[in-house]
Protein backbone atom coordinates (compact mmCIF):
# COMPACT_ATOMS: atom_id res chain seq x y z
CA UNK A 1 0.00 0.00 0.00
CA UNK A 2 1.45 3.32 -1.09
CA UNK A 3 1.57 6.00 1.55
CA UNK A 4 2.96 9.52 1.67
CA UNK A 5 2.60 10.94 5.16
CA UNK A 6 3.32 14.63 5.54
CA UNK A 7 4.05 16.47 8.75
CA UNK A 8 5.30 19.87 9.84
CA UNK A 9 2.55 22.27 8.84
CA UNK A 10 0.99 24.82 11.11
CA UNK A 11 0.60 28.47 11.98
CA UNK A 12 3.62 30.74 11.73
CA UNK A 13 4.27 34.47 11.82
CA UNK A 14 5.70 36.32 8.83
CA UNK A 15 9.44 35.89 8.72
CA UNK A 16 9.25 32.56 10.47
CA UNK A 17 10.33 29.12 9.35
CA UNK A 18 8.81 25.68 9.00
CA UNK A 19 10.18 22.32 7.98
CA UNK A 20 8.03 19.73 6.27
CA UNK A 21 8.67 16.02 6.20
CA UNK A 22 7.07 13.46 3.89
CA UNK A 23 7.70 9.84 4.71
CA UNK A 24 7.01 7.39 1.91
CA UNK A 25 6.24 3.69 1.89
CA UNK A 26 4.90 1.05 -0.48
CA UNK A 27 6.98 1.95 -3.53
CA UNK A 28 10.69 2.30 -4.43
CA UNK A 29 11.30 5.78 -3.04
CA UNK A 30 14.90 5.87 -4.21
CA UNK A 31 14.05 5.99 -7.93
CA UNK A 32 11.24 8.52 -7.80
CA UNK A 33 11.38 12.26 -8.32
CA UNK A 34 9.98 13.85 -5.18
CA UNK A 35 8.19 17.17 -5.26
CA UNK A 36 6.32 19.62 -3.08
CA UNK A 37 3.27 21.38 -4.48
CA UNK A 38 0.96 23.91 -2.89
CA UNK A 39 -2.56 25.07 -3.43
CA UNK A 40 -3.66 28.42 -2.09
CA UNK A 41 -7.35 29.25 -1.62
CA UNK A 42 -8.99 29.88 -4.98
CA UNK A 43 -5.85 29.00 -6.94
CA UNK A 44 -4.58 26.02 -8.86
CA UNK A 45 -2.09 23.61 -7.41
CA UNK A 46 1.45 24.64 -8.34
CA UNK A 47 4.91 23.16 -8.14
CA UNK A 48 7.07 24.53 -5.32
CA UNK A 49 10.19 22.39 -5.58
CA UNK A 50 11.38 19.02 -6.84
CA UNK A 51 14.42 16.81 -6.31
CA UNK A 52 15.80 14.00 -8.42
CA UNK A 53 16.32 10.44 -7.19
CA UNK A 54 19.97 10.95 -6.25
CA UNK A 55 19.35 14.40 -4.75
CA UNK A 56 21.79 16.08 -7.13
CA UNK A 57 19.14 17.80 -9.20
CA UNK A 58 16.77 20.29 -7.62
CA UNK A 59 14.27 22.67 -9.13
CA UNK A 60 12.39 25.56 -7.51
CA UNK A 61 9.57 27.89 -8.40
CA UNK A 62 10.95 31.39 -8.90
CA UNK A 63 8.85 32.68 -6.02
CA UNK A 64 10.59 30.46 -3.46
CA UNK A 65 14.19 30.44 -4.65
CA UNK A 66 16.60 31.42 -1.86
CA UNK A 67 13.85 30.88 0.73
CA UNK A 68 12.96 27.19 0.44
CA UNK A 69 15.24 24.16 0.31
CA UNK A 70 14.21 20.67 -0.72
CA UNK A 71 16.22 17.65 0.37
CA UNK A 72 15.79 13.90 0.67
CA UNK A 73 17.11 10.98 2.66
CA UNK A 74 16.75 7.81 0.63
CA UNK A 75 17.74 5.68 3.62
CA UNK A 76 14.72 7.03 5.51
CA UNK A 77 12.37 7.24 2.50
CA UNK A 78 11.77 10.85 3.43
CA UNK A 79 11.73 14.15 1.58
CA UNK A 80 11.95 17.49 3.34
CA UNK A 81 11.09 21.09 2.61
CA UNK A 82 12.74 23.78 4.69
CA UNK A 83 10.86 27.06 4.37
CA UNK A 84 12.43 30.27 5.63
CA UNK A 85 11.37 33.91 5.64
CA UNK A 86 7.74 32.97 5.22
CA UNK A 87 5.23 35.48 3.94
CA UNK A 88 1.42 35.57 4.11
CA UNK A 89 1.31 34.68 0.42
CA UNK A 90 2.91 31.33 1.28
CA UNK A 91 -0.33 30.34 3.02
CA UNK A 92 -1.56 27.19 1.31
CA UNK A 93 -2.03 23.47 1.60
CA UNK A 94 1.29 21.82 0.76
CA UNK A 95 1.38 18.40 -0.86
CA UNK A 96 4.13 15.86 -1.27
CA UNK A 97 4.26 14.03 -4.60
CA UNK A 98 6.23 11.07 -5.86
CA UNK A 99 6.74 10.90 -9.61
CA UNK A 100 7.85 7.85 -11.53
CA UNK A 101 6.04 5.13 -13.41
CA UNK A 102 3.03 6.31 -11.44
CA UNK A 103 2.33 9.46 -9.44
CA UNK A 104 1.49 9.34 -5.75
CA UNK A 105 0.23 12.22 -3.60
CA UNK A 106 0.19 12.90 0.10
CA UNK A 107 -2.88 14.12 1.94
CA UNK A 108 -1.63 17.69 2.25
CA UNK A 109 -0.65 19.80 5.21
CA UNK A 110 -1.88 23.32 5.92
CA UNK A 111 0.48 26.26 6.34
CA UNK A 112 -0.92 29.56 7.53
CA UNK A 113 1.37 32.59 7.67
CA UNK A 114 -0.21 35.38 9.64
CA UNK A 115 0.60 37.90 12.31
Amino acid sequence: QVQLVESGGGLVQPGGSLRFSCRASGFPFWNHIMSWYRQAPGKERELVASIGPLAGNTNYADSVKDRFTISRDNARNTVYLQMNSLKPEHTAVYYCKAGGTADYWGQGTQVTVTS
